[in-house]
């Protein structure tokens, strides 16, 4: 059997701050949401924003940089994949369903709706993922440095 993709990126504002726990492990956990836009024409030839609320969960070092610079309004683009859990209802006993997001990456873009919505040029990335231990410490950081391509070369 092939194997499967399960890849999500989102790029959205956040609806409300986020929720931080702490496992009894020591393990740190944010739970936040986060909208999406899209523009959609209705039948009347009318362009309306639909908007879609994400569930996203982050982990650990993540967890802890969402709690730190994250709030309501911020703008933030994320890397993860999608899961569904399900557990039964104490009250009623019935199945609940919540499908989130599990956050790989996590990108903090300009800032909160305050700021005019407009992102700002410059990010900073962080990631749940180990640091890969096969990449020495003095590797150059530009992979073309021996091509003779500098910044000047990028058209962006």
């Amino acid at each position: 059997m092939s194997k499967g993709v399960n890849k999500v990126f989102l790029l959205g504002r956040l609806g409300k701050d986020p929720e931080i726990r702490t496992t009894a492990g020591g393990m740190t956990v944010a739970s936040f949401t986060v909208a999406t836009s899209d523009r959609v024409k209705g039948q009347d030839g009318q362009w309306t924003d639909k908007t879609e609320w994400h569930n996203l969960v982050a982990f650990q070092r993540t967890a802890e940089i969402v709690r730190d610079y994250c709030k309501k309004g911020k703008e933030i683009f994320v890397e993860g994949k999608i899961q569904t859990r399900s557990w039964d209802d104490k009250e009623s006993g019935q199945k609940k369903y919540r499908t989130e997001i599990l956050v790989n990456e996590l990108s903090l873009l300009g800032g909160g709706a305050s700021e005019g919505g407009e992102r700002s040029s410059s990010s900073t990335s962080y990631s749940s993922a180990r640091p890969s231990s096969s990449t020495p410490a003095s590797a150059p950081s530009n992979d073309y440095a021996d091509q003779g391509i500098t910044d000047e070369d990028i058209p962006f």
